[in-house]
């Protein structure tokens, strides 16, 4: 990727949202960022894994799959550059990834020690409030989304999950699923589900067979709070 064509993605990132090419040009000159080429495939990190770097996707997409503990559920989604990867778990009690990300088709990333890009936000203040501005919205919508839920319904439980760990800009949202589980996960029986997961296939929300679900229209799934 050429280098002004890196630092354009990077200048559409929140976290470098309002800082000039010369800051930046000179921020990627002076810390050892590090650029990265994976294929189709690859793995760049496993949920579990310690996040001792701040990646940022500068071409291509990754998929990210998002396991529940104690369950056989996965979520999967498709995130596109520019993006940043999970800085939310660059600081806290845990930093380590919940999830895993896998390049979809050739991506790039650029990467910077932890330990460097606390030198970054402390040599400006507009990559302070970036990145305080970026975790609580986080937080907040971590807060918000379960007083969201008016009735408890099945669909609107699921509306929940998928809103909470979804990404902005997310595509191809679904899930991987045994169907024991994603009752138990719901809190519901089996005939309920299917006849929650059939509704929703006949508002074109979603598609779904014994084994996994893809979100056809996210926004429509998230608008049954409203309904």
């Amino acid at each position: 990727m050429a280098m002004n064509s890196m630092y354009q993605q990077l200048m559409q990132l929140p976290l470098f949202q309002g800082v000039g090419t010369e800051k930046i040009t000179a921020l990627v000159e002076k810390l050892p960022f590090h650029f990265l080429k994976y294929r189709n495939g690859e793995q760049i990190f496993a949920a579990g894994d310690p996040c001792t770097h701040i990646k940022f996707i500068v071409s291509g997409q990754v998929r990210l799959e998002t396991p529940f503990p104690n369950l056989r559920i996965t979520m999967h989604q498709t995130i596109h550059n520019p993006h940043v990867l999970a800085a939310e778990c660059l600081f806290g009690r845990e930093t380590v990834y919940p999830y895993t990300a896998v390049s979809h088709g050739a991506c790039g990333i650029l990467q910077l020690l932890k330990s460097d890009y606390i030198k970054m936000v402390t040599t400006d203040k507009v990559f302070l409030f970036n990145i305080l501005n970026y975790l609580s919205s986080g937080s907040q919508r971590s807060v918000q989304l379960p007083l969201a839920v008016k009735d408890g319904s099945v669909a609107e439980r699921l509306a929940m999950y998928v809103d909470a760990l979804s990404i902005s800009g997310a595509t191809d949202i679904g899930f991987r699923y045994k169907q024991k589980d994603l009752c138990t996960l719901l809190g519901t029986q089996r005939t309920t589900l299917v006849s929650t997961l059939d509704k929703l296939r006949d508002l074109d929300i979603l598609d779904y067979d014994s084994n996994g679900l893809t979100i056809l229209d996210f926004q429509g799934l998230l608008n049954l709070n409203d309904d």
